[in-house]
């Protein structure tokens, strides 16, 4: 059996999601797919809209067999750091790696992937940021200096695509990069019945619009009833955590290199709100989703350390019964063997720290701390 791995969010499971799965069954009636998913928290410094049991049990409803939680260090990590911890997981019993993309031709996104792994790359994108740019112009200008086209790096689907392929060039990971034409745009704010973006669906979530035509019959089933989570929700918690922090916890936050953190940290002694503290840190050098994860992370608890440590142990979330022999599999692989085990380890406390705080962002009344760290798997007959 071909195991097919995706490396996702699913911030919500919408009808582009579904069109992947049922793309790769298509190419292979019997593949099983493994979906390494984000947990309560997001790659851009947010809380995810449902919490990860939700999510997970619509991602195998509609076609998925495994669902991992990708640990939560890894998807509050850079693009970069996302798909490098992704990748590892997944490249000890996966095949292959399925993702979207604007340009979905694997030579071109493999052959951009070897120029930012080149030698002299580094001292490219060096001489790129000492102009003051921030760190996706400086690239897109570095490769452009060494004579190749970087239109790709233009593209949000593509830049994470070129990312997964860098992992699996620089880990030689065995698996095979299986980009798929990902339409619409990643940003659009209007919801588009054919090529939704997880952001347009957000926003009538929030809004308390109609959503149900921009997600798959299952999908609706398990969000219908599920609590809303946005960070707006959440804000007084976030206020109350950057204002009591010391210079010390600042200056260890990931993220925070150049003085970023003490910039952050007396902002957020200064102004009144949330966006008011962005704004004023934010520069044309550091991005706001950079500044997202660094406040997310503040908020957490989490510092550059825990970020950049591996996980010991991956958990399941959801399976059925292909996912079980994939499960097994994965197990003996040897590869990655604490998949759906908690070992006695640190990590459990970071990992029920940031599950009992994201109650926090709750529409409507959050669970108690402890239940929100429910160890329960669903499992799809």
């Amino acid at each position: 059996m071909k195991i097919t791995g995706i490396i996702c969010e699913y911030n919500p499971f919408h009808l582009g999601h579904f069109k992947q799965l049922r793309a790769i069954r298509e190419q292979n009636a019997d593949t099983g797919i493994v979906c390494l998913m984000s947990g309560n928290y997001v790659q851009r410094g947010m809380p995810a809209i449902f919490d990860k049991a939700h999510r997970a049990k619509a991602a195998v409803m509609c076609g998925a067999d495994l669902v991992l939680e990708l640990p939560v260090t890894a998807a509050l990590s850079s693009a970069e750091g996302f798909a490098d911890q992704g990748v590892r997981i997944l490249s000890g019993f996966c095949d292959s790696l399925s993702f979207g993309a604007e340009d979905a031709l694997p030579d071109l996104l493999m052959k951009t992937a070897q120029a930012l792994l080149r030698p002299d790359f580094p001292e490219y994108l060096k001489a790129e940021l000492s102009k003051g740019l921030s760190f996706p112009a400086a690239r897109q200008n570095a490769l452009e200096a060494m004579g190749l086209n970087a239109d790709s790096l233009n593209k949000p689907n593509n830049i994470l695509a070129i990312e997964y392929c860098k992992a699996i060039l620089s880990q030689n990971s065995k698996m095979k990069p299986e980009p798929i034409s990902r339409g619409g745009d990643y940003h659009e704010t209007t919801a588009d019945t054919d090529n939704p973006s997880a952001s347009a669906v957000r926003l009538l979530l929030e809004n308390n619009k109609p959503w149900q035509n921009y997600v798959p019959k299952n999908a609706i089933d398990c969000f219908e009833n599920a609590n809303i989570h946005t960070v707006s929700n959440g804000e007084q918690a976030i206020l109350y955590r950057l204002r009591t922090m010391t210079d010390e916890e600042f200056e260890a936050l990931p993220y925070g290199s150049e003085g970023l953190w003490r910039k952050l940290m007396r902002n957020a002694r200064q102004y009144a709100t949330l966006e008011e503290i962005i704004v004023a840190t934010k520069s044309k050098r550091y991005t706001r989703t950079r500044l997202d994860r660094m406040i997310m992370c503040a908020y957490l608890g989490l510092t550059a350390e825990n970020i950049t440590s591996p996980a010991p142990y991956v958990r399941v979330l959801a399976l059925n019964d292909k996912g079980r022999e994939i499960l097994l599999k994965a197990r003996q692989s040897g590869h990655f063997p604490n998949i759906g085990e908690r070992i006695d380890h640190s990590y459990q406390a970071i990992e029920n720290r940031c599950d009992d705080l994201y109650g926090f962002f709750a529409q409507s009344r959050p669970k108690a701390p402890g239940l929100t760290n429910d160890r329960r798997i669903y499992y799809h007959k």
